[in-house]
């Protein structure tokens, strides 16, 4: 997720079209669906959540701001200043919004990898996307990845593993240029509910200036 080449790559980066062949049988080891269903489970209890996040491109520079996570489908990432950008998901599209430019480019959201971490009811053993999952001491990694058409790319998720609990740490997004960008949040923590403007995509122009 990377605000400052979005407005460009989010096609490959974030919004990677829906495969068209179906999952091929048994891709899965026993112990490998085992932890694809507590992550999944994980997921699915992740309902109103915010937190900190840092970003990182693949030439080692950072951006950090706050996001905030309603489900389903809706997440906003709020830049710290000066940088221009926010990205809202509303439930069926992805907005970059640049407040300096003046400037919204859209997204659709059905087809982006964010699904995995915006369904209410994740499925990853039965997600034809998922392409690998690795257990290591203290750590769950999954991989989502699209070989085919103009938006190839992966999204790795990472997740803390320890004594049993899960814990959402970082993602990492691999464009079709094989350009990397790592999301590394901090500070997650539920709450009770977030307000719905949060999650509004405005449409700016020179005449309309965001309250924001």
């Amino acid at each position: 997720l990377q605000a400052g080449s979005f407005a460009s790559a989010a096609p490959a980066a974030l919004a990677a079209p829906t495969p068209s062949a179906p999952a091929p049988a048994a891709r899965f080891t026993d112990a490998e669906k085992a932890d694809l269903k507590r992550v999944a489970d994980y997921l699915n209890s992740l309902k109103s959540v915010q937190g900190r996040f840092l970003q990182i491109d693949g030439f080692g520079r950072t951006l950090q701001g706050n996001f905030y996570l309603r489900k389903p489908g809706r997440v906003r990432f709020e830049y710290q200043k000066p940088n221009p950008n926010l990205i809202v998901a509303d439930g069926t599209t992805v907005a970059v919004e640049n407040i300096d430019l003046k400037t919204t480019d859209r997204y659709p959201l059905l087809n982006s990898p964010l699904r995995l971490l915006l369904n209410n009811n994740a499925d990853l053993a039965a997600d034809p996307r998922i392409a690998s999952v690795k257990k290591e001491e203290g750590l769950v990694s999954i991989t989502a990845r699209e070989t085919s058409g103009p938006a190839q790319g992966s999204i790795t998720l990472n997740f803390n593993d320890a004594g049993g609990t899960l814990e959402l740490r970082q993602w990492d997004v691999v464009d079709a240029q094989n350009q990397r960008t790592t999301v590394v949040v901090s500070e997650m923590r539920s709450v009770a509910d977030l307000p719905a403007r949060l999650f509004i995509i405005e449409d700016l122009s020179p005449f309309k200036r965001s309250d924001r």
